[in-house]
This record gives structure tokens, sequence and C-alpha cells, in this order.
């Protein structure tokens, strides 16, 4: 008899590996349409061709959101199936557009393995570069995943590579890729959203007011969407023994875009590009049937062009109760809600409701043109 498994353990990591992973695909309408019908985001980029095009795009853009899960859970096949917990998301970058009808695929570096103290786990720190059909970097991050020791003895021989030179220099400083939309940001100004660049000042909190439950099948449905092939997310037996709930956990990744589409309302009406996210992670799991809410603070705001402007959110998403009533409770104040969990040393300031939280760098477009 023959079982085959997949991911690795932490013995099976080498620094410089690299994986190519075996999913390839192309990203037609009705992947988007489903997408959207569950995440309700602000950004015309994403929804509208007539719009895209206006700002010198060559048509609606594949929801950032979506592209980051799909290089999320490609990895998932050759990294982290093994994996106990997803530990951060690290320097997020969408270098170019990736549009409907555009064919993607992505591989993965091992950049470093540091085994725990008690030799039962260890962290593994990977880079996964997402591209198009032409090879052109569409996504670039690195995330760090928390694995069981040993090897991994059951996983059919795949190849393994290094990195060549190559491909070393074309994708070791992807820039953003906002070019477009600056250079005619101040076209397709139509829109009715509300809030433009200038209306965001650093300090400000904003509690997003809409909740969204999470569907009992619909957290399945979306993670084999994106190919994610970790059953801790699908299979209610496996999880009964390997779950650390002992049920099914909803799927990180999809938790963070929820979490995100929710703050877009408030924020990303005007984006013209998601510049990236940084120094994010789950501090508590989601489950199916829970309510998530968000809440952004602004952490800076410069002005980058006659219409343009960069603004950086830290953003956080909890579930089952509002930020707002989390913050008028008296329980928990605004420092204490956005700082990291990672960072507090004492137990009583940490929310267990929040479940997500992240650093993320828009383009919005100033509601004047002025002085760069």
């Amino acid at each position: 008899m023959k079982r085959f498994r997949y991911g690795r353990k932490l013995d099976d990591f080498l620094v410089g590996d690299t994986y190519d992973h075996p999913w390839e695909v192309t990203v037609d309408g009705g992947m988007v349409a489903l997408w959207q019908a569950s995440f309700f985001d602000a950004n015309a980029l994403c929804t509208s061709d007539d719009y895209a095009r206006s700002l010198g795009y060559a048509g609606r853009v594949v929801p950032h959101a979506l592209v980051l899960n799909l290089g999320l859970s490609f990895s998932v096949h050759d990294v982290s199936q093994q994996a106990i917990a997803h530990l951060a998301y690290l320097d997020v970058r969408f270098p170019r557009p990736l549009y409907h009808g555009d064919t993607f695929s992505a591989f993965s570096e091992v950049l470093g393995v540091k085994a725990a103290s008690s030799g039962d786990r260890g962290t593994v720190h990977v880079r996964t570069i997402g591209v198009n059909q032409h090879g052109e970097a569409v996504l670039s991050f690195e995330r760090k995943a928390l694995i069981r020791a040993g090897h991994l003895t059951e996983r059919p021989a795949t190849p393994v590579r290094t990195v060549t030179d190559l491909e070393r220099e074309r994708f070791s400083d992807l820039a953003h890729a906002p070019s477009l939309a600056m250079a005619r940001a101040d076209t397709g100004t139509r829109l009715s959203q509300p809030f433009f660049f200038e209306d965001f000042t650093v300090g400000d909190i904003l509690c997003h007011d809409a909740g969204r439950t999470v569907g009992e099948s619909e957290h399945m449905m979306l993670s084999c969407l994106v190919r994610n092939s970790h059953p801790l997310h699908w299979d209610a037996v496996y999880c009964t023994e390997a779950s650390f709930t002992k049920e099914r956990v909803v799927y990180g990744g999809l938790v963070l875009s929820w979490v995100l589409a929710a703050a877009s309302w408030d924020t990303s009406g005007h984006a013209l590009w998601e510049l990236g996210l940084d120094d994010g992670a789950h501090p508590a799991p989601t489950l199916a049937g829970d309510t998530l809410y968000a809440a952004s603070q602004v952490v800076k705001a410069r002005v980058t062009g006659p219409h343009t402007g960069e603004v950086r959110f830290r953003v956080i998403g909890v579930k089952n109760v509002h930020p707002a009533d989390l913050l008028t409770s008296g329980r928990v104040d605004a420092k204490t809600l956005f700082t990291p969990e990672r960072d507090k040393k004492d137990a009583a300031t940490k929310v267990p409701e929040k479940v997500v939280e992240i650093t993320r760098d828009v383009m919005l477009r100033r509601r004047t043109g002025g002085a760069a």
C-alpha cells in the first residue's frame, strides 16, 4: 500500500532549496467572480474595466488579496502542509498587475530554518514569488511557519533546485507598480467614494462598521478555489486528531482578506494601488460561525505627487465583538488594541479576540492637485 503525503517536516528544509510549486492556474472571470461574491471590496480598480482603463491599466486587475492567496496556497503543497501554524506575513509586494486571463504560477526559496529549544518543532522562513505567463513577477512575499520536527518519509520525490543567478537578479529588488496610476491619477475621478488621501491624519482610528460572519462551507470552498491543500481547513476527520481546536480552522489568508475588505469601505475606495503588506500575524484562530470586524489606525501619510499620496495603516481584525465596543468598554485602549500581540509582555494586555494584524501601505488619490 502506498499513501503519499505532502508538505515537509523541519529536517527536510535546507536553506537555499527552491520548490517550483506544481499548480498553474489561469485566473479567469469565473474565479474572480466567485472570489468577489465573498469579498466586498470597495475598490473599482478590481471591478470596473472602464475605470481601470481610465487609469492606464489594460482592464480590471485581479484583486490583490486573491493574488496573495494564490501565492500562499500554492506554497502550502511544498512548504507548510505539515505545519502547525502560520506565524508571519512579511514584505508582501505586488510589482505589477495580474489581469483576467493571465496564468499564475509560483516558486518558493527557503531563507531560514530554526529549531525550537523543545526539539519537537521549529520555524521555517521562505520567500515566494508569483509570476504570470511571461515570467514577470506579480507577487513577492516572505512568511514564517511553525513546522513539526523530523522527516516526511511518505513524500513523493519532487525536484528541488537552487535559485539561478538570473532569477536572483530579476527578483532581488522588486519595485512597487503604481506608475500607471500615478501618471493618470487626475483621471477617473467620477467615483463618488468619500475618502481621499487628505481625509487621513496620523493617529486617526477607524472602527469599520460592517461585520462578516464566516460560512461553514464557504471557507472550505474558497480554500479549494485558491488551491490551499492543508487538510486543517477542510478535513473534519483529520482535525479531530491534528487540529489544536479539534475542528476545521478557517484559512488565515481568507481571514486577512475579509478584514482588509471590511477596511476598504472607509480607506481605499480611491486606492490607485496596494503598495504592500508587512509585519502580519494571526494571534488567534477563526472558526466557521465567527463574525469578523476590522479597525485601522493611520500610522503614516505622505504626499507623493500632484495627485497622489501614500498612507500606512495598521489594520487589525477581531472576532465576535466590534472593535468600537472593545474601545468603549474600558478593557482595551487604542495603544493596546494596535500593539502587536507578540510584543506584549503582560498577559493582561493581550486581546484574545484579535485574529489578524498587519501593516498596509496604499497609494490613494488626492482630492485636488497640489505641490508634490
